[in-house]
């Protein structure tokens, strides 16, 4: 059964509650209803007489409008106009949870009153009476009380406010393993809450309220299983974080949200959603003045707890005004200040996630590719590769990736390593794809990045690779000798690639502002991922400081960064080599190399693509002793 909330107004005739009820229902975009309609005819005609009701003709009519607030409760709730001057008044239509009736009490003086009635025309309700009501009336112990000595405007804004003191700051829609984590974060920050799950037999029931019983009692936590109350039950303008999964889901969530929303209302989705949908679904909010931000979300279930990387995107009005709950959860800098700003319009903040997934994807690669040539080409045991990563930690190399891998060594099952017993078969949940989509529409190399996503797709064909091996039987080969200058050069290696990967990146982020116009501040994005987030790391704090003063400086065209490349190249490339050669797969530490010997050559071999696709297209090419906006056509075979 539904739970809409019933908004009584009681006082004595005259007290304006049938215009403050028509508002304050207009404005909820509620029914309104006025007691005096459902009055038998015997009583219309007593009062219209001038004979004042006793408690016998009041109780069939009380009792006919508690049996409608009971019918009321189960649709969208309702605005309902009644004297209800005696407390066992209130008591009969007190018919459902009290937690979803709100009573308002309009009080004001005889005198006031008594003036307000002379004004009154075609009444059946006479000023003599007003004595025997104000005699009648029992002052209330709960609910709003209302002093109607103001505006009919005045009085609902005075009404609004004061239900929204007893109502959440925020809402939360979804209470999956992050929802939770980030609804918990939010009330360590002693924000009130409400939170809503769907209901699904045998599957999701009763989500919401475990979740309410499960945070200690000076928690304020409101749980929902339907929408609308869920909706009523926070504070206007409204905002609401979505944590649901990407794609379908969260379209048919904002669909049965929008409505119950108001003007100004704020939705925030916080999933891993496509910056294309984000912009989708920020044009058709607006259309309906409610505001949207796409805020990517970094860190996973510890991260969603402790503090998170946000990265939001979309309407600056709703981030001026719903922004402070995200950076008061997100973590922390070194200066101690959000891991959350403003990213910029549109969808640009789940782009921007987008793009940190891509790197976190070749960045899972690198070390799972040096985890490999270690064990297998240089035979080292699950604990040697941890004790050397630990080594490249204290070099400058810490990050949350490397600790995580570290830790991920070291674990066992009984005596045996677990990671030795966990299937060679990657899986996605497409945002390394999107990237590299996200490239190709903006003409940017992706190497690293769409490198580690194939990495994963060729992991997925376990079965086929088995059969491969059986018939190939490729002969791998160890090291021989000393594995010291290997190992050094596995770690320039990695540092070098680390680099390459981050620059590639971030010059993603820098055509996609050029090309949508987003305004994207580098720095401010290399801040945000310098704590809470997958790829946080040594390197991002150097970034960070890098891209300070230099928004449009390419990374791999600072000094102190090239110093560090023309250091490490020979060992990238070296390691790729031997592992090539040893007949290990390296297929993002080769990326890297590729991509910055191609980077770094004046002259590459795309000379003859040109020749190639103008011989059988006729696609023209440029020449290097002709101005660079003439285009010439060969006859090749003449």
């Amino acid at each position: 059964m539904g739970k809409g909330v019933i908004y009584i107004l009681f006082g004595v005739s005259g007290s304006g509650k049938t215009t403050i009820g028509k508002k304050l229902a207009k404005d909820f975009n509620i029914p309104f209803f006025d007691a005096d309609d459902f009055h038998p005819e015997s009583n219309i005609k007593k009062m219209s007489d001038g004979f004042p009701l006793n408690d016998s003709d009041r109780e069939p009519w009380l009792q006919k409008l508690a049996n409608k607030i009971i019918d009321w409760n189960t649709k969208n709730g309702a605005v309902l106009a009644c004297s209800a001057l005696k407390i066992k008044y209130r008591d009969t239509l007190q018919s459902i949870d009290p937690e979803y009736i709100e009573w308002i009490f309009l009080d004001g003086s005889f005198d006031l009153i008594a003036n307000r009635m002379e004004t009154r025309k075609n009444h059946f309700f006479k000023k003599e009476m007003l004595i025997s009501q104000f005699e009648t009336l029992e002052r209330p112990e709960k609910g709003i009380v209302i002093t109607v000595d103001k505006s009919s405007d005045e009085i609902v804004n005075e009404i609004k406010s004061k239900l929204d003191t007893n109502r959440s700051q925020l809402g939360l829609i979804g209470l999956g393993v992050m929802g939770k984590s980030l609804a918990k974060n939010l009330l360590s920050k002693n924000f009130t809450l409400s939170v809503y799950n769907r209901q699904v037999d045998d599957y999701e029931v009763d989500i919401a309220k475990k979740f309410v019983k499960e945070q200690p009692d000076n928690h304020m936590v409101l749980g929902f299983d339907n929408l609308k109350s869920f909706v009523d039950s926070i504070e206007q303008p409204r905002t609401i974080i979505l944590m649901v999964n990407a794609g379908k889901p969260v379209d048919l969530v904002i669909d049965a949200l929008v409505l119950f929303l108001s003007k100004g209302d704020c939705i925030i989705d916080g999933g891993n959603s496509h910056y294309k949908s984000t912009l989708e679904r920020s044009n058709r909010l607006s259309d309906k003045g409610v505001h949207f931000l796409g805020a990517g979300i970094s860190g996973g279930e510890e991260g969603a707890l402790k503090g998170p990387s946000i990265m939001p995107g979309g309407s600056k009005e709703a981030y001026d005004r719903s922004g402070f709950f995200l950076e008061a959860i997100a973590a922390r800098d070194n200066a101690n200040n959000p891991c959350c700003d403003y990213i910029g319009p549109e969808g640009s903040g789940h782009y921007v996630k987008m793009v940190h997934n891509g790197i976190e994807y070749a960045e899972m690669q690198l070390l799972a590719e040096a985890y490999h040539i270690l064990r297998f080409y240089a035979k080292k045991n699950p604990d040697q590769i941890a004790a050397i990563f630990n080594i490249w930690r204290n070099n400058g190399l810490d990050s949350y990736l490397l600790e995580i891998t570290i830790g991920i060594l070291i674990k066992k099952e009984g005596n045996n390593f677990l990671i030795d017993k966990i299937l060679d078969k990657a899986g996605q949940k497409g945002t390394g794809g999107w990237s590299t989509n996200a490239a190709l529409e903006v003409g940017m190399p992706l190497s690293t990045i769409s490198e580690s996503v194939m990495a994963r797709n060729i992991s997925g064909i376990k079965s086929q690779r088995v059969e491969a091996s059986e018939r190939y039987q490729l002969k791998t080969s160890s090291i021989s000798s000393d594995d010291t200058v290997f190992i050094e050069n596995l770690e320039k290696a990695f540092r070098t690639a680390s680099v390459i990967n981050h620059h590639i990146g971030f010059e993603l982020l820098k055509e996609a502002s050029k090309e949508y116009n987003w305004e994207l501040n580098l720095s401010k994005i290399a801040r945000i991922w310098t704590n809470g987030c997958i790829i946080r790391s040594d390197l991002m704090e150097q970034i960070w400081d890098l891209f300070l003063n230099n928004n449009d400086t390419s990374l791999l065209l600072f000094p102190d960064i090239i110093t560090t490349v023309k250091s490490n190249i020979d060992s990238l490339t070296e390691t790729v080599a031997v592992g090539l050669k040893s007949r290990y797969s390296l297929p993002v530490f080769s990326a890297a190399a590729n991509y910055f010997l191609t980077y770094a050559s004046a002259q590459s071999s795309a000379n003859m693509i040109q020749a190639q696709r103008d011989y059988f297209g006729a696609h023209t090419y440029q020449r290097i002793d002709k101005p660079i906006n003439e285009y010439f056509h060969t006859n090749w075979k003449s």
